[in-house]
């Protein structure tokens, strides 16, 4: 080799494994294997004998890559190809279908010279690691936590594992390396990485700003023949990925313990007497697996103590005795071990409804003072139900229970980024975005992938519950298109199913497994999902299908426990509509009932643009400030309709004047769309499941459907969703023109006061009404106040400006609108200007997280409208920063408090400043202490 290859070994330091971690040094241990090096086989003719070798010597170049990491991702990490995420690069990319690459003339592209497709024969990923000396005699595992498509393993010239074990994207794999770990020396590992059975035909290129959108998977959906992320040949939001992700995608890990080890822990937390929450029941069960022909008897501890509050720690010990070559089945309970009843637990709540309270539990089994297996991972003291109904239109809507109380479904849709590069701070700072945004549900889209490790312990720690899709959709497995045979290897789709379940069913964010997404697996898949999901978990409900448009066949069993249809409806609508349609289908109470896809455009603000569009040159062809790359980042038809989008903009606001105007008339098109879907479900609170996004997140720099884009940068629907979702809310309704409030809570508001205000468009002051003693005692919504006769009276646009404060006359909520009965809003473009003052009134410094909490007073006689602080360094906005409030308006002379936060990580060591803008503002730049 031209280079010597480098040693992956890498102490895993932090705790957040949900299985395995580091304990006491040099008894149990796990290192994450991580600098690798990958070549093609088509020029590595030498075998996986000789690859792991640690004589072996290539003629060729490898080429260094830290894994995780796909094998288009280790070539652009290398400058072998352009990043694809940028501008039309992914045109610049060889495709894994020959036939779609002599269609678009890709093979030009390929970095192999005899090889047009270079993804077509399997990529070899080789590193060196040294293990101890000391660990002679120890057990050795190797821990595959994700690869795709197929692998075969090598190690110290065994074959430890072939491609008929090593199959689908979603299983974990652990092979017992013992006999071919080497102590005191250096070991060598090839991993042979197999491309997918069937790389699947893509749609057409989306290549045209404003064209078509074309078939979801493919024309034929043949991407579904493999168990894999079925959107890696492209969707109506991601375009092919070149190689479809194959490559080893998760974590590699070595663990070092002794003759016994722990396996397939399964924690059951119970809450017996609900509605009473004073005593949780707990029942622990485990494999202890003597890997020696001896017989080894030892003594299993087990400790629990709090994660995230202060509370005092439990431990017990049993002993156990393991056979010779034997498994033995653990089974501990409440019921036998006092320590497992736990008292006055502080229990784990969705966002919204309590705090995601946790536990850590550790397992070590010991034989005197020497320690064979330890490990450890999070939990959350919580009960999770389900119920179905049908209601008075003969839709069945279905609802959720957490600790006995109904949790009202609000988020969206969550899908993989397109070359699954996310890692755990990526996650954390997403997972704190969606409860920034007061959502409290993300659903694992079945097109997508079952996520790593680091997004279960984000949503553990952020309060996110989650609704988990298994790989079936309705435009692969044949609902609308492709087909009921597909995946073609049912062994393969069951032997992942019962690996996720085994992996993630202890995370307390876990709220609901989904058999698909509008769709179903043919019956004998179905049938072995379901009952793996009973017998493997039963601690939560099964749907049958993300919509209850997709009907199951006569005799197929339904949800679990209750055998009922699926309750839930996707189906849009996913362009953009005026409120007023929101709240036109919410009243007609079908599938709003419980509504889990409907979403809009969601164009990003100008800060992020030129990222999203390198190319900003206009198009004189296209609508201002459009060219066709835009088309390639989603500003097409389709089901999205950005053309529609675009032109509902003009329509209402003007054509744009700039390409700065332009985004800030987007983001008034976003704050309207998203405050209608979600005030729309909560004006019907206690009579809907939920409301669900399509969807909240980005695969790639898009223009289209996300609260946030690829950079992390809200759009303005996002803080109207956050508006709108908050615990205690006032609103005014489109469908009645009244002003309610909203209590999301499982408690009394106490006593509010609601205050409505109508100025027109020169902030003159023509209608205010307020109303005290209104609050609710439960969840529910209440109408308090009644515009509609003051709404007639006014002319073109009028702003309605609404607070709610408690009795220490505390703003509880702040909500504004713009209306106009014509829907003509262009005189908002010669608002005259306001002045706002915004000043610091706290500043606090953490160890992940600096917050500071700012008031912005508008000291002028005119309204300051679509208020927009941004807290920068160096020129840039910081991204991630989470504001508690955003894009607001303020009547005359009227504050507001907000906060915002950020990662240490991404403020550095400059000082910030907050860059205050906003529609009738002149710019200005806040220093913080």
């Amino acid at each position: 080799m031209n280079k010597s290859i480098r040693s992956a070994l890498s102490v895993i330091t932090a705790c957040f494994l949900p299985t395995f971690v580091s304990a006491q040094s040099g008894v149990v241990k796990q290192v994450k294997l991580s600098n690798f090096d990958l070549q093609s086989s088509a020029l590595v003719s030498a075998s996986g004998t000789e690859l792991s070798s640690t004589q072996y010597h290539s003629p060729v170049y490898w080429f260094p890559v830290k894994v995780p990491s796909t094998v288009l991702t280790g070539l652009v990490a290398n400058h072998i190809y352009p990043d694809p995420y940028q501008g039309l690069n992914n045109m610049l990319i060889p495709d894994a279908s020959d036939q779609f690459n002599k269609e678009y003339n890709l093979e030009q592209y390929s970095h192999l010279p005899n090889d047009p497709n270079p993804w077509k024969k399997p990529y070899w990923y080789r590193t060196t690691f040294k293990v101890p000396a000391a660990d002679k005699g120890r057990r050795f595992q190797l821990i595959f936590k994700g690869i795709n498509y197929r692998a075969a393993v090598w190690l110290n010239g065994k074959q430890i594992a072939d491609s008929t074990q090593m199959a689908g994207m979603f299983a974990e794999h652990n092979l017992d390396v013992s006999n071919a770990v080497k102590p005191g020396v250096e070991n060598a590992l090839a991993v042979k990485i197999y491309p997918l059975d069937y790389p699947g035909y893509p749609a057409k290129e989306q290549l045209k700003a404003l064209g078509p959108f074309y078939e979801n998977g493919g024309p034929t959906g043949d991407i579904g023949k493999n168990v894999t992320m079925l959107c890696s040949s492209g969707w109506d939001w991601i375009p092919p990925v070149r190689d479809r992700n194959m490559g080893i995608w998760q974590p590699v890990f070595l663990r070092t313990s002794g003759a016994v080890t722990i396996g397939r822990p399964k924690l059951v937390t119970d809450l017996p007497n609900l509605p009473d929450t004073g005593i949780a029941k707990l029942s622990l069960n485990l494999t202890l697996t003597n890997n020696t022909a001896a017989t080894h008897g030892g003594k299993l501890t087990v400790s629990i103590k709090p994660e995230n509050f202060v509370g005092a720690p439990v431990q017990f010990s049993q002993p156990v005795v393991v056979p010779g070559g034997s498994e033995k089945g653990v089974e501990l309970n409440a019921d036998k071990i006092n320590q497992l009843m736990i008292r006055q637990p502080k229990l784990w709540w969705p966002n919204g409804y309590g705090k995601a309270n946790l536990y850590r539990i550790r397992l070590q089994y010991a034989e005197g003072a020497t320690v064979s297996d330890d490990t450890t991972f999070v939990f959350g003291i919580r009960k999770v139900a389900s119920k179905a109904e049908t209601t008075a239109n003969g839709f069945v809507r279905r609802k959720f229970y957490v600790n006995g109380k109904e949790v009202h479904l609000v988020g969206g849709a969550w899908v993989p980024d397109m070359m699954v590069n996310r890692d755990s701070a990526r996650y954390d700072y997403e997972m704190h975005l969606c409860r920034n945004a007061n959502v409290n549900l993300v659903r694992i889209w079945g097109g997508g992938v079952t996520e790593p490790d680091a997004f279960w312990n984000a949503a553990d720690k952020y309060g996110q519950m989650v609704w988990s899709d298994f790989w079936i959709t309705g435009d692969t497995q044949g609902e609308f298109k492709g087909s009921p045979d597909w995946p073609l290897e049912g062994n393969v789709f069951i032997k992942n199913v019962e690996s996720t379940i085994y992996r993630i069913r202890n995370h307390p964010s876990l709220l609901v497994w989904t058999g698909g997404n509008e769709g179903h697996a043919r019956k004998e898949l179905y049938d072995v999902m379901r009952n793996d999901i009973i017998s493997l978990d039963g601690t939560r409900p099964f749907i049958p299908s993300s919509s209850g448009f997709a009907k199951l066949p006569a005799g197929w069993k339904g949800s679990w426990p209750d055998d009922m249809s699926s309750g839930v409806y996707s189906g849009g609508p996913y362009d953009w509509k005026d409120p007023k349609e929101y709240y036109k289908l919410a009243d007609a109470a079908k599938d709003w009932v419980f509504k889990d896809e409907t979403g809009l455009p969601s164009q990003p603000p100008y800060t992020t643009l030129p990222k999203i569009i390198p190319n900003l040159v206009w198009d004189t062809n296209l609508p201002f400030p459009l060219n066709n790359s835009w088309g390639y980042h989603d500003a097409a038809t389709g089901a999205g309709k950005y053309d529609k989008y675009y032109e509902e903009m003009a329509k209402r606001y003007g054509k744009p004047s700039s390409i700065v105007n332009f985004s800030d008339k987007m983001q008034l098109m976003n704050a309207v769309g998203y405050q209608g879907i979600f005030e729309a479900d909560g004006h019907k609170l206690n009579e809907t499941g939920g409301v669900m996004l399509w969807k909240l997140n980005a695969a790639l720099p898009s223009v289209i459907w996300q609260i946030y884009d690829w950079y992390l940068e809200p759009n303005a629907g996002y803080y109207t969703m956050q508006n709108a979702c908050e615990p205690i809310h006032i609103q005014y309704n489109y469908d009645n023109s009244s002003i309610a409030i909203i209590n999301r809570t499982h408690h009394a508001t106490g006593n509010l006061t609601a205050t409505a205000d109508i100025y027109d468009i020169n902030s003159k002051l023509i209608k205010s009404e307020k109303v005290g003693n209104v609050g609710l005692a439960q969840t529910g919504v209440k109408e308090v106040i009644q515009l509609k006769d003051a709404l007639a009276a006014t002319k073109a646009v009028s702003f309605v400006v609404l607070n709610l404060t408690n009795v220490a006359g505390k703003t509880v909520s702040h909500n504004v609108y713009w209306l106009s009965a014509t829907d003509d809003f262009t005189s908002l473009n010669d608002m005259k200007h306001a002045q706002v003052q915004g000043k610091v009134i706290k500043a606090e410094k953490g160890v992940s997280e600096n917050k500071w909490t700012m008031q912005f007073t508008n000291n002028s006689n005119q309204l300051a409208f679509f208020v927009r602080p941004q807290l920068m360094k160096n020129g840039e906005e910081v991204m991630p920063s989470y504001w508690t409030g955003n894009y607001f308006s303020l009547a005359p002379h009227e504050s507001i408090t907000v906060s915002v936060s950020a990662p240490v990580a991404k403020l550095g060591t400059v000082k910030p400043t907050v860059l205050l803008e906003g529609w009738n503002l002149d710019k200005q730049v806040i220093a913080l202490q």
